[in-house]
């Protein structure tokens, strides 16, 4: 028969979203930059692009979940999605190896300057006692990612109950995370601005806090996906791509918690 799909891949459609989505990412960078350079329109142009940027990707998911629903995910294409997880996530590993290389690079050679003073973490700043809050966090981390494998492996045996519950909890855990960082933050004897230790402090840690806050919305959509009856043992692919995310989340912090909290802050006085 003329035209009869003969092969397991799917062949997409025509789709208005990556013209969309490349002009909205524009908008939102050129924005940014216009406000830096404190033009009064910047932020207004920034925040248009931003939201522009959320709708693209929420319209283009909600595709991606409409083409699971038809059949179009045949084991060939879970399998490629797969690969593209996990290179996304690879992506995500080295844009954390920069902030981690950055911060070795001032604690392993500290400059000479009075602002530093040659040694590390720079002389006479109080640095935040990594087995007060951070540790704490350490914990929720590697909790959450025991109630998330407990919510896969439900969702694997058919256990829907089991599933909500250990999506509820790792979502509860997520948040608790994301309260006791930014009480940590609000209450830190350092600013971002003071040193090269405090900038590099707050990039590292803050971006895995910003990952935190995107893996939890993440888990929040499968949750709201599982009480649709979306998932199956079979074909859950959404879940588990967002399971992988959140253990990436919980390795980074893992390293985060040895070298900057612990590590990097050696011989200081603790706040």
């Amino acid at each position: 028969m003329a035209g009869a799909k003969s092969h397991q891949y799917h062949i997409l459609p025509p789709s208005i979203w990556p013209f969309l989505g490349s002009f909205s990412a524009l908008a939102m960078a050129a924005g940014a930059i216009m406000w830096m350079h404190n033009n009064a329109s910047g932020s207004w142009v920034f925040f248009a692009g931003l939201i522009a940027v959320l709708f693209v990707m929420f319209s283009w998911w909600v595709d991606v979940i409409r083409e699971a629903h038809a059949g179009d995910h045949t084991p060939i294409v879970q399998l490629h999605l797969r690969y593209g997880m996990i290179l996304f996530i690879a992506s995500e590993v080295m844009f954390f190896v920069a902030w981690f290389w950055a911060y070795f690079a001032a604690a392993l050679f500290p400059s000479p300057v009075e602002s530093i003073g040659g040694t590390w973490p720079p002389k006479g700043m109080e640095v935040l006692d990594p087995f007060g809050y951070p540790l704490l966090n350490t914990l929720i981390l590697l909790c959450s990612g025991t109630t998330v494998t407990w919510a896969h492996h439900a969702l694997i045996h058919g256990d829907r109950d089991g599933l909500k519950k250990g999506l509820w909890a790792t979502i509860g855990l997520g948040l608790l995370f994301s309260a006791v960082q930014a009480y940590e933050y609000i209450h830190a004897p350092f600013g971002f601005a003071d040193n090269i230790y405090t900038s590099a402090f707050f990039m590292a840690t803050g971006f895995h806090g910003f990952h935190v806050i995107v893996g939890t919305i993440f888990l929040i959509v499968c949750l709201i996906r599982t009480y649709k009856g979306h998932f199956t043992p079979r074909q859950h692919f959404g879940f588990e791509a967002a399971a992988w995310y959140w253990h990436f989340v919980d390795v980074v912090w893992l390293f985060l918690f040895l070298a900057i909290y612990v590590w990097g802050g050696w011989g200081a006085e603790y706040h």
